[in-house]
Parts: C-alpha cells; structure tokens; sequence
C-alpha cells in the first residue's frame, strides 16, 4: 500500500461518489464500477470497425470502460461511431479515446472536435499530455463545454418514402455474426434501397433537450443482487454524457521522464479543473490533499498465463515486452499502490478465449479493490 493514507483508499467506489464537487462522469464512472462490480478497461488496439466491435461484444460485459485508438483504425467511420455507441449502451462501458493531445490550444480544439475523428461527438473520455502547459487543459475544457450545448440538442429525421404509411428510420445495431449493422426490424429496408424505390419523400425533424441525470444519494451497490444491480444500472444509463479529461501524470514505459516535478504540477492543473479532469492516467494513487477525490487508470498491467504445470509461477511470467513495456500486477496496482482501474490490452486481445480472460483480469482487479477496502477498516 501506499505510505500516505488517503481517505479515498479507505471509501468504496459508490461513496466516493457521493462525494462534493465531483466532476458528474466521474460520479457516473464511480456509480457504474459499484454497480458492475469491475474496475477493468481493456484497451481495444485493432485496426478496423469489424474487430473493434466484435471485440467491444466480446469483453463489453466484464468492463466499466473501453479505450480505444481511433487514430490506428483503418476504416473509421459512421458507421465505427454508431456501432461503438451501440455496443456501449448495451454492454454498459464508457468510451475512452487515448488520443493523449499535446499541443497548443487552438490545435488540440480542432482535433478534439472536428476532422474525420470528431473525438467529442463519441467519447465522454480522453486524455492529454500538459508538457505543452495548463493551457491544453483549458482550452479542451472551452471546446468540450460549447460543444456540449450542440450534442445536448439531439437532432434526428424521419424520413418516409414510397406509398403512402411506408417508412423507415435509421435506427440499427451492430451484429456481431454478420459483421454489419442491422435494422431493428425485418421488415424495413435499408435507406439506399428504399430511397431507391421510393417515389414521394418528407422529413419530420424532432429535437430533443438530453439531460445529464443526477444521482441524489448512491443507487446503492452494496449489498445488491446481481437482478437488482443490474435494474440500477438500466435506471442511471444516460443518452448522452458529460465530456471529461484524464491527464497524462506518469508512464508504464521504461525511461519516460513523466516524473517528480512534472507529475506534481499534473496534480495541481488537475486540481484547478476539477469541473473537467476526472483524473490521471498513472502508476500510483495521486490523490494527497483533504478534498482530492480523482480516478487513477493504471496501464502496465499483467497476470500470469494460466498453466497445467504451475510449478514456475508468477517468476517465469516476463515483466517486459521488449519494446519498454513494464508490467505490474493487478494486486500491486490496486492493493499496493492505491490505483483505481487496471488498463489491460494485448493479453486480453491476443487470448484464444477472451470473454473469459476479461473475466480473469476482471476478478483478480476486483478482489484486489476489496482486499484494499478490508484492510484499511
């Protein structure tokens, strides 16, 4: 464990929650950790629509969050966007994109809100890097806040074709199987096809003012079954959510130099905007003051492979991937070290099964939270 005892080590995710001046996708994050019972996000680097939605299905009911490279998918689009927000609603998982911005402020707005990205349009999460100064913070904040009045007014189109009660909207999800999006019913067309056929056209435009839904006290995970859990979670989902930041504060890598003073003055930038950055992707539990109450996400993690033989244990397992990659386990990232969510990516993705990898990761992370709980009462 960690030398310095901070209140948010002693407090289960669903108090933290109810904590004041919480940014609301953390109170959000922290109410949907209780509720599903993990602190994993496995980390989705492949490399087009079909293998990130199919994977997203796979591991999307073992997870709290997704973390995806939007940048390394070869064929993102549309059709990537809707399909990923399918699946989240769903499976139940916020979006993280790990675009890690690190650029002056007019340049990290415009890749956070336009370009054939358009980070903002899909992910309550991302991250950055401050080596440029707290003005990448701000000006995230500035774009993510206007941006935000424009998302909140959710404008969708009827479009009817044909004869005359014959219609379709464009409503669909993703199957996993066909690798394609489908139309909720068997009956309508697809747009191109029935425009196609379609001799008379009207639109009927609705808005719709999205509210961020407050949580008054905690939905109570505690002591819940998993029918009645599972009902909370079904209550709080949102149609849209808050946008947030986690900053860059410290690297799984070998020789980066995201250290002492730097990550120092993370903190404190952090502490300035706590009405945007949820908290820090780092290799410790950051939180030092009275009033901190921030979300670690901890990459480098690893456990070892399961064996018929477990005769070598955890010494044969390796502790670097060749590339810089250094490896902790769950237990020393949760338990020792304070942190809140495991990042996980190769090892789930590269596994013959990964549902029940997720799952592995997912326990070992959890009992690590509730052996940390239990020792500090």
């Amino acid at each position: 464990m960690t030398s310095k005892r901070h209140l948010s080590l002693l407090q289960p995710y669903e108090i933290r929650a109810d904590q004041p001046d919480l940014h609301p996708l953390a109170r959000f994050l922290f109410h949907l950790i209780a509720l599903k019972r993990t602190n994993l996000c496995v980390s989705a680097d492949v490399t087009s629509t079909a293998e990130l939605l199919a994977f997203a299905e796979e591991v999307g009911d073992f997870i709290c969050v997704l973390k995806t490279h939007a940048d390394i998918i070869s064929d993102f689009g549309e059709r990537t966007i809707r399909g990923l927000r399918d699946v989240a609603s769903r499976r139940k998982f916020i979006i993280f994109e790990d675009r890690k911005f690190g650029d002056i402020g007019s340049t990290v707005q415009k890749q956070y809100t336009s370009g054939p990205l358009n980070i903002i349009r899909w992910a309550p999460l991302t991250n950055a890097h401050v080596f440029p100064g707290p003005a990448v913070v701000r000006a995230l904040k500035e774009a993510a806040q206007s941006t935000m009045i424009q998302l909140n007014q959710s404008v969708s189109t009827e479009i009817s074709a044909g004869t005359r009660g014959s219609s379709f909207d464009t409503t669909a999800s993703w199957d996993p199987e066909k690798m394609e999006l489908v139309y909720d019913s068997d009956k309508e067309e697809k747009p191109d096809d029935f425009r196609r056929k379609g001799s008379i056209v009207s639109t009927t435009t609705i808005t719709t003012q999205y509210e961020t839904k407050d949580f008054p006290s905690s939905p109570g995970a505690e002591g819940r079954d998993e029918l009645s859990r599972a009902q909370a979670l079904l209550d709080m989902w949102q149609d849209q959510f808050e946008r947030g930041l986690l900053i860059l504060a410290e690297m799984s890598s070998a020789g980066n130099m995201m250290t002492g003073t730097y990550t120092q003055r993370c903190v404190e930038i952090a502490r300035e905007h706590r009405d945007f950055v949820l908290g820090f992707v780092a290799q410790r539990c950051l939180n030092t003051l009275p009033g901190d109450n921030f979300i670690v996400f901890t990459p480098g993690v690893s456990l070892p492979p399961i064996r018929g033989d477990d005769s070598e244990g955890e010494a044969s397992h390796p502790l670097v991937d060749g590339l810089g990659q250094q490896y902790n386990t769950p237990e020393s990232v949760i338990f020792d070290k304070g942190c809140d969510v495991i990042i996980v990516g190769r090892a789930i993705i590269n596994a013959p099964n990964r549902a029940k990898e997720a799952m592995r990761y997912r326990d070992a992370a959890w009992g690590a939270y509730e052996r940390r709980l239990a020792t500090e009462q």
